[in-house]
């Protein structure tokens, strides 16, 4: 089976809202509701019309799509500067250290101070594979293809780029950290803020949450114990932003508390490593393995393949993954090494 990234369209409603009953909860970006999707879709779309070089309120979709049945098995967001619409609320961790002559005693007592440092910057996001397509490097696929997508559009992105991860969600389909911090505040569960969020946005939160740092050591265990730590399910995927040179500098989800990683656009590994060349020819047998990109914006499609880099600045790739781009020698196509 063959399978390639391809620009969302509205025809791909019902494929999305079935993966998004599939999340388990704590999945803003993915949320089971039709309507919720269909807006973000219709967003997608004008951003994908929009044919220009300018950084803008942007949000593109992408699909994975099964070549062969037509079927979407995984999707991912892109968001070129978050917190135009509502503010983007971060928690931040920081450390205050205070010392007592007459005690002789330094304290360090860690704080989470409510934030929105991260305005602004692009997010790579919404990322969900369908259980049964968890093999055979999809996942890579997905996460990566993001990358080629804004390296070909560089100028409709920011400087700074962030992830954010799903945190820890217990076995009731509740969050260890809400209930610990903003819950006793909301008079909500998880599940209803996490929903309310992903179809309202989340100005609620600037308007209940209290503005003032909590300290850590003032929160049950259980919140304490997974601060920063992302859902079992994330461990993967917070490795391959490791990789792609992403970091955790302690900004945290305001909902679950998983960790927000990191970037400078430039120096995504994905990004930085990408090259342009000229097709010049469709049936190379061998090569080095890579994720090839070709198409602007709406016709952007990405998918595994072969690859021989020339010389001249041309590129020969194999002839499968030449089929699923719907490329030709002379076309223009984006690559990095898998």
């Amino acid at each position: 089976m063959t399978f390639r990234l391809r620009a969302a369209k509205a025809g791909d409603l019902e494929h999305l809202y079935e993966m998004a009953k599939l999340t388990g909860g704590g999945f803003t970006n993915l949320p089971p509701d039709r309507n919720a999707l269909t807006r973000k879709l219709e967003r997608a779309e004008t951003a994908f019309s929009r044919d220009d070089q300018q950084l803008g309120d942007d949000q593109f979709v992408l699909v994975l799509e099964n070549t062969e049945s037509g079927q979407v098995r995984g999707t991912c967001q892109l968001f070129t500067q978050v917190g135009q619409q509502w503010p983007f609320y971060s928690y931040r961790l920081n450390t205050l250290t205070q010392h007592s002559q007459e005690l002789d005693r330094t304290v360090r007592a860690e704080l989470l101070s409510l934030v929105t440092d991260l305005e602004g910057a692009s997010e790579v996001g919404g990322l969900f594979l369908h259980p049964g397509e968890r093999a055979g490097g999809l996942g890579l696929l997905l996460a990566r293809s993001r990358y080629l997508f804004i390296a070909m559009h560089r100028a409709r992105f920011a400087d700074r780029i962030l992830a954010e991860l799903r945190g820890v969600i217990d076995d009731r389909g509740g969050s260890p950290f809400w209930d610990g911090v903003a819950g006793r505040f909301f008079g909500m569960t998880f599940q209803e803020a996490d929903y309310f969020n992903a179809i309202n946005g989340n100005q609620f939160i600037a308007d209940l949450m209290p503005k003032h740092p909590v300290y850590v050591a003032m929160l049950n265990g259980e919140a304490r114990k997974v601060i920063g730590v992302p859902h079992p399910t994330g461990r993967a995927a917070m490795q391959m932003l490791e990789k792609e040179g992403f970091r955790f500098e302690g900004y945290l989800d305001i909902f679950d508390g998983g960790p927000t990683m990191t970037a400078r656009t430039d120096n995504v590994v994905s990004i930085r490593d990408s090259v342009a060349a000229t097709l010049s020819a469709t049936d190379l047998e061998g090569g080095d393995r890579a994720l090839v990109a070709t198409g602007r914006l709406g016709d952007f499609r990405c998918a595994y393949g072969q690859r021989a880099l020339a010389d001249d600045g041309t590129i020969a790739i194999d002839a499968t993954c030449a089929a699923a781009l719907g490329v030709t020698e002379g076309d223009e196509v984006w690559s990095v090494a898998r």
